[in-house]
């Protein structure tokens, strides 16, 4: 198969049976997934969920890329270009998990806004480090409430001190996510609103695969 790797690594939100919010996979991942028969794909259209098999799919797409391709992101075989799904449903699983976001740059990163904790000012990722609040030397641990982003003059003021000892005050506390902070930067896309339907802020945790 020949596909445009932005449409196989484009995000696509998983349910399970009863319609409740898993994860977060690729769009690599969501075509294997619905070419075993194991998912189904959901749309909202018209304020209602409509579902769809693989092959009613393709068919849906040729009238998506006439009309509404700026809204999906595209994969292309030899016989044919597919829209990614935005959602897809899996057909013969019903628990619902309860999973733990995963401790990483990225994800630090993502709650943080890319903003640093002493200075306010947002940077990018490749002017940002990850900063011990109670420094490693100190006993500090790597933890959502020892970890946040510091911009790399803040982090070299406050050098191995603790705030207080640094005379430097985090702007918030650091505090483990509710949910996968990436998924807040994914429903800022209009390409994504489609997720809302199905997340509730104050309970799902979110996995990103």
């Amino acid at each position: 198969m020949t596909a445009f790797a932005s449409g196989l690594d484009s995000k696509v939100l998983v349910l399970n049976k009863v319609y409740t919010a898993l994860r977060v996979v690729s769009g690599r991942r969501a075509f294997t997934l619905l070419a075993n028969q194991v998912a189904e794909i959901i749309a909202i259209e018209d304020g209602n969920y409509v579902s769809y098999d693989l092959h009613s799919w393709a068919e849906a797409s040729e009238y998506q890329r006439a009309h509404e391709s700026e809204q999906h992101d595209w994969v292309a075989t030899t016989r044919l270009v597919i829209a990614v799904p935005k959602v897809i449903r899996l057909l013969g699983y019903d628990r619902i998990p309860r999973e733990q976001v995963k401790l990483n740059r990225r994800n630090i990163y993502a709650r943080d806004g890319n903003q640093c904790q002493y200075c306010g000012k947002h940077f990018s990722t490749r002017e940002l480090t990850l900063d011990h609040v109670v420094p490693r030397v100190q006993g500090g641990d790597n933890s959502w409430s020892n970890l946040v982003c510091a911009c790399v003059k803040c982090n070299a003021r406050k050098g191995g001190r603790t705030p207080v000892q640094a005379r430097m005050n985090l702007i918030r506390p650091a505090i483990r996510p509710k949910r996968n902070p990436a998924i807040a930067v994914r429903l800022g896309s209009p390409k994504y609103q489609s997720w809302k339907a199905f997340l509730d802020e104050a309970y799902w945790t979110i996995e990103l695969e």
